[in-house]
C-alpha cells in the first residue's frame, strides 16, 4: 500500500473509532451537548499520554513516528477489540507487534507435515523474535528435547547464548553462529523498536551474557542463512548440513528452516540417530 494512502487510512480509522465513543463510555465526565458525536481529539489524547498536537497531527495523516506503547494507549483509549486492534498496528506500522505475532504461533498441519517428511534433515519454523514453534523428529535428535523446553529456551537467541549444550553442539563455530544470530535478532528487533518483549529480552541476556553484553551494541544486522554447519553431536559425532531458509507465503513471519545432509556420512548418522 501506497504511504500516502496507508497514513490516510489510518486517519480515517481512528476518526471512525473516536467518534463511535461518548465521554462516559471511555471514563470521562460529561460535558453536555456537543455539536459531533464521540470523543474529542485533545480527550484521546489526554487518555493516551500524549500531546494534543501529536495526536491530532496522526490523525491528519502525517507520517510522524509511532511507537508499539503509544499504539497500545491508544488502543486501549479507543477501545479497540484485537481484529481492531491488528488493524491499527498494519496501518500505522506496517507489520503486527511482537506479542500478536507470537499469540499466532499455531502452524498449519501441512506445514508440520512438510517438516515430518523432511527424513534425516533437522527441520524448524522460527518467527519473528526468534522462537522456535515447530520443528521434526531429527531437530530434536541433533538440537534438543523441543517439546520439554521453557519458552525461554525455545528462544534460540536465549538457548545460543545461554545453553552449554548448543555450546558443546558447536565447539569451535559457536561464536560464528552466535554472531551470525544475534545480527538476525538485531535485524529483527529494528521492526519493534521500544516492544516491552524485545526490551525485557535483551535486558535479561545483557544481565545474563558477557559475550551478549559485548556484541549487542555492535548493531551488526543480516538476515538469511548460515551456509554449512558443523555439528559435533554427543553421540553420533560430526554432522555436517547443507543449510536452507524461506519464508512462509501466507505467513512471512515464519522462517522455514532446513538443514540438509552435507555428505553420506551424516546422513547414515542422522538415521541412526532416527531409530533410537
Amino acid at each position: 500500500m501506497d504511504d500516502s494512502v496507508r497514513l490516510s487510512e489510518l486517519a480515517q480509522f481512528l476518526r471512525t473509532r473516536r467518534a463511535r465513543l461518548s465521554p462516559e463510555q471511555a471514563g470521562l465526565p460529561s460535558s453536555g451537548r456537543r455539536r459531533t458525536p464521540g470523543l474529542r481529539r485533545g480527550e484521546v489524547a489526554q487518555l493516551s499520554g500524549v500531546s494534543v498536537d501529536w495526536y491530532t497531527w496522526l490523525e491528519q495523516g502525517r507520517n510522524i513516528q509511532v511507537s508499539s506503547q503509544v499504539l497500545d494507549n491508544i488502543g486501549h483509549a479507543l477501545q479497540l477489540d484485537a481484529t481492531e486492534r491488528k488493524h491499527l498496528y498494519l496501518l500505522a506500522l506496517q507489520q503486527l507487534p511482537a506479542e500478536l505475532n507470537q499469540e499466532e504461533n499455531v502452524i498449519s498441519d501441512d506445514l508440520q507435515s512438510f517438516l515430518n517428511g523432511q527424513g534425516t534433515s533437522p527441520a524448524f519454523i522460527t518467527n519473528d523474535r526468534l522462537d522456535i514453534i515447530a520443528w521434526n523428529k531429527a531437530a530434536s535428535c541433533v538440537y534438543g528435547k523441543y517439546e520439554e523446553m521453557s519458552d525461554r529456551e525455545l528462544n534460540s537467541v536465549w538457548r545460543t547464548f545461554m545453553s552449554p549444550y548448543v555450546r558443546e553442539v558447536l565447539q569451535q563455530n559457536w561464536e560464528k553462529h552466535a554472531r551470525h544470530r544475534l545480527a538476525q535478532f538485531r535485524a529483527g528487533y529494528g521492526k519493534f523498536p521500544g516492544d516491552p518483549w524485545w526490551m525485557d529480552m535483551i535486558s535479561e541476556l545483557n544481565l545474563a551474557s558477557d559475550e551478549f553484553r559485548e556484541w549487542w551494541p555492535q548493531h551488526d544486522v543480516l538476515n538469511g542463512p548460515e551456509g554449512m554447519k558443523i555439528n559435533y553431536h554427543p553421540t553420533a559425532g560430526l554432522l555436517i548440513f547443507n543449510q536452507l531458509t524461506f519464508l512462509v507465503s501466507d505467513a512471512p513471519h515464519y522462517t522455514v528452516t532446513v538443514n540438509m545432509p552435507a555428505d553420506a556420512q551424516t546422513a547414515s548418522r542422522m538415521e541412526q540417530l532416527l531409530l533410537e
